[in-house]
């Protein structure tokens, strides 16, 4: 729930999430695949007015606190993917009797439901792993893997590459 709208600063009730707002913006133009003042004017309307709508769903602002950080680790996940999608193949098209499924229970130490809900997607997203349940507090997340030889090797991994750039880009307060 938001605050009462007497301790929200105008700006802020008008324009709830800004970062937001220029990414939808920005999407919609790739999209549209044209610049124009049309698409530029319908762009902003709908960046604007979506957020704006939704904000009663967003029970915390968001803040990124480091955008290029987030740039790097699209990348990297876009990067992973693919090649988990090599991997994958390469093992499911060999010997069935190789792979090595297992749950494994990864600790948290992000917090906010929007950065757990980012790194689960995240694990999600990778072929061969899914985000299975998140225990009730929110301690831990279940994953399962479709080849794993080493559990605490592969939950280091998760944890480095995927879980702690998001808590440094959402999460951690900047440096002064």
């Amino acid at each position: 729930m938001n605050p009462p709208s007497s301790t929200v600063p105008k700006t802020r009730r008008w324009f709830p999430h800004k970062a937001l707002s220029v990414f939808m913006l920005l999407l919609w133009l790739l999209l549209a695949n044209e610049i124009s003042a049309g698409q530029l004017v319908l762009g902003a309307i709908l960046a604007w007015l979506i957020p704006w709508l939704a904000q009663g769903f967003w029970p915390e602002s968001l803040q990124l606190h480091k955008p290029w950080l987030l740039v790097k680790f699209v990348l990297l996940v876009l990067w992973d993917i693919v090649i988990a999608n090599l991997v994958l193949a390469l093992r499911i098209l060999g010997p069935m009797g190789k792979l090595q499924p297992a749950f494994m229970q990864v600790p948290l130490d992000i917090e906010q439901e929007f950065t757990i809900t980012l790194f689960a997607s995240t694990i999600s997203l990778t072929p061969g792993t899914v985000s299975a349940d998140l225990s009730l507090d929110r301690r831990y997340l279940l994953v399962h893997s479709l080849h794993v030889t080493d559990p605490e090797a592969a939950i280091a991994e998760m944890k480095q590459r995927y879980e702690a750039p998001l808590k440094e880009v959402f999460e951690c307060s900047p440096q002064p």
